[in-house]
């Protein structure tokens, strides 16, 4: 079994390509390529009535790259409607690398002294690689992601990657686009220079929300 380095998995992900693995207790990890990619457009992203309600109402201490060990032992755990995770081991620990290395981040939701929700990626140039989140509180996720998504529109990004679409993605304005598209967006994008932005203003948020398309 080939033991994987953190530059060799950013050289994946320049090239398109992910891992996962079939479990948690799965020592291999499979490389993923699939032929319809998701996305979030970072100019297009819908938001309910009802979760720019609850984002203004600050349920949560947003923080950033505070607690990575917190968010991944969040991401791996069995939740609702998830027994087993992909995230295995080795994946763990070369996520921990890149974390160090800072081109990991995460976005954690915080309540009453414990972190209810969040979700990492990785970041190359000015594409963002959403690898996971997880929620024990009602709508933290979709907050982390809201806030993410602020994040990356401040910080000069081009490409929020979501690997695939899923429903609670599909929310947001996820869409696929073929592997070609994808890569040729992906290429532009990494060639970007962007910065993540850790802090950002209660109206630099409230800018964003009015930015954005409004669902009901």
């Amino acid at each position: 079994m080939v033991t994987l380095t953190p530059h060799m998995l950013l050289r994946a992900y320049a090239l398109g390509v992910f891992p996962m693995a079939e479990g948690r207790h799965d020592p291999h990890v499979y490389w993923i390529d699939p032929e319809m990619r998701g996305i979030l457009p970072l100019d297009h992203i819908h938001i309910s009535r009802s979760l720019r309600k609850t984002i203004r109402r600050n349920p949560f201490e947003i923080r950033c790259d505070s607690d990575f060990e917190g968010i991944i032992e969040g991401c791996a755990a069995p939740g609702p409607g998830r027994v087993d995770t992909w995230i295995n081991q080795q994946i763990h620990q070369l996520n921990r690398q890149l974390f160090e290395m800072g081109f990991a981040h995460t976005v954690e939701c915080w309540k009453d002294g414990e972190m209810v929700g969040g979700l990492y990626g990785i970041s190359i140039g000015g594409a963002f690689f959403g690898e996971s989140m997880f929620s024990r509180a009602t709508d933290a996720s979709k907050v982390a992601l809201v806030h993410l998504a602020v994040r990356l529109k401040l910080g000069g990004y081009q490409l929020l990657d979501t690997q695939f679409v899923t429903p609670h993605l599909q929310q947001f304005g996820t869409v696929e686009i073929p592997r070609t598209e994808y890569r040729q967006r992906l290429t532009r994008a990494i060639g970007k220079p962007a910065k993540f932005q850790g802090v950002v203003s209660v109206a630099e948020v409230e800018a964003f929300l009015q930015s954005t398309t409004q669902t009901s």
